[in-house]
């Protein structure tokens, strides 16, 4: 469990403005603990004075917020029609094997949370998976393990 020091979220509503939007401090204490644990979603309500349900929906509302821990990395994989017809079901299928998750879960050891997306918006690249926000197209199996590799070689060299 991570602690949350509630000095933190003071000083995130700051850094956001004395105005800052109850979204905007989410996506801030996202940012930091890769998700938006329940001691900081309190603080968020008795800060901004609005009930902690109002919080929750906030955060159930929006897909980038997550209630659980989520890995270092992020792998999305798109399977709308161009990429689900272009092989996205064996690449999700080989990320699903090789990491042992299911989409909307992270591995063990919080290195990476595989998720699965409707459309990237680059149909004519598909399959296309992204991971942490770097769009790869035209994505094998093959391909798959290159870039789990490169991620844990990342990881390595991170402190």
């Amino acid at each position: 469990m991570i602690d949350f020091e509630p000095s933190e979220l003071a000083e995130t509503i700051e850094e956001n403005g004395e105005g800052a939007s109850l979204i905007s401090v989410l996506e801030e204490i996202q940012a930091r603990y890769r998700y938006l644990p329940q001691a900081a979603m309190v603080l968020v309500s008795e800060r901004f004075g609005v009930p902690l349900s109002q919080v929750y929906s906030v955060a159930t509302f929006y897909h980038s917020f997550s209630l659980t821990p989520r890995g270092k990395h992020t792998i999305s994989v798109c399977t709308g029609t161009a990429c689900h017809v272009r092989g996205a079901v064996q690449v999700l299928n080989r990320l699903e094997t090789t990491l042992d998750v299911q989409p909307n879960e992270t591995t063990r050891d919080r290195q990476f949370t595989l998720e699965t997306v409707n459309c990237l918006g680059c149909c004519a690249l598909g399959p296309v998976v992204v991971l942490d926000n770097e769009y790869e197209g035209q994505v094998t199996t093959k391909k798959v393990d290159k870039l789990l590799k490169r991620a844990m070689r990342q990881a390595g060299g991170e402190q």
